[in-house]
């Protein structure tokens, strides 16, 4: 999607968990390429586990194939390095060199990057929706360069799959959710209480989502299949999973430290951000395949129901004043919503997706 930072040192264990870290480059002639790459997420998520499974063997493949370098990789998943909520920190900081996290925890940074959020009820298909991200990005590289304002370049934006709604509770009208303490990632909760449901919104970051639940501080929460299921092993804890379809959202990027990516061989960048390109797109493609396994899963081992087309269309319906409402605000504080949400609903229309509810955006 863009370009890539990276930096040539060799770091030691000490150095990986400081706070602050103050590298030197490694000596004249040096071959190996060391590159500390985390999430605060395990790679038992779709995204996480695509940086270490296909991300890190193809770049390390294709750099050793293509130039005299060799690369090795300094792990920090499942929040050893960074936590979920501190990402982009660690890259923007230099504690990590390349990092993947989600945009949901990062609402006063990059308020705008959630512009899918702002239009629910969007396709569930994970292609469609990296493909329609991907061309907004395009048409508006102020995306992109917020992320300078950080020390750090994105290169991929990440597709997550589509999202419903896993509780503790059989429920079929939306009435039967007033009250519930729903767990989300802060904006998307939006989805409920700006529909008038009632909910108590609960935010946390996904790792703590089982513990949440295991003692009544929520009662269910939004989340795609691959969470509920084996990932996180939430259905132990919430034994009903209704398909909802709010849609796949691409909220998640791929960065990398600005300094790490200036000390970086020149033949190496367009290398880095090769494979960043194709993880980029395996991210659509792995969620999709993926959606319908976790599902088949959840049916054999909990209670799945499927929210019947006339409740879902009135649910639309009840939040079609939102995006406006949102996008005004976000006016106000001088990002273009307008533009870019009424480029998303043409973006999402051009790879073949029709909205239950053609949101006005004026």
């Amino acid at each position: 999607m863009n370009t890539v930072s990276k930096r040539i040192f060799g770091v030691s264990a000490a150095t990986l968990l400081g706070a602050a870290v103050a590298v030197g480059s490694a000596p004249a002639g040096a071959d190996t390429i060391n590159i500390r790459i985390a999430s605060g997420h395990p790679p038992t998520v779709v995204y996480a586990g695509l940086m270490k499974n296909f991300f890190q063997p193809e770049l390390k493949k294709a750099v050793e194939a293509k130039t005299r370098y060799k690369v090795n990789f300094i792990e920090g998943y499942s929040g050893s390095i960074v936590k979920v909520f501190d990402t982009l920190e660690g890259v923007q900081n230099g504690v990590v060199d390349i990092g993947g996290f989600c945009y949901c925890f990062e609402a006063s940074k990059l308020p705008m990057h959630a512009f899918q959020i702002m239009l629910p009820f969007g396709t569930m298909d994970p292609v469609q929706s990296v493909a329609a991200a991907a061309d907004i990005y395009g048409q508006f590289p102020s995306l992109e360069k917020r992320f300078q304002d950080f020390n750090q370049t994105l290169i991929a934006i990440i597709g997550d799959g589509g999202y419903n709604l896993g509780t503790q509770f059989a429920w079929k009208k939306l009435s039967d959710l007033k009250g519930r303490k729903i767990l989300g990632a802060g904006l998307n909760l939006n989805w409920m209480k700006q529909a008038g449901i009632g909910i108590v919104p609960v935010t946390d970051g996904l790792p703590g989502w089982y513990q949440k639940l295991k003692t009544g501080v929520a009662e269910g929460g939004i989340m795609f299949p691959s969470a509920w299921g084996k990932t996180f092993g939430l259905w132990e804890v919430g034994k009903f999973y209704t398909t909802i379809g709010f849609g796949s959202i691409t909220w998640h990027g791929l960065t990398v430290n600005n300094r790490f990516w200036k000390r970086l061989p020149a033949e190496v960048k367009p290398i880095v951000q090769e494979v960043a390109d194709r993880f980029e797109i395996k991210t659509g493609s792995a969620n999709k395949v993926g959606y319908d396994k976790d599902m088949a899963w959840l049916r054999k081992n909990i209670t799945v129901s499927d929210l019947p087309a006339d409740v879902r269309l009135g649910w639309a319906k009840g939040l079609a004043h939102w995006p406006q409402a949102h996008a005004n605000e976000l006016e106000k504080k001088g990002f273009p919503a307008k533009k870019i949400l009424n480029a998303y609903l043409a973006a999402a229309e051009k790879q073949g997706y029709k909205w239950p509810v053609r949101y006005v955006v004026k």
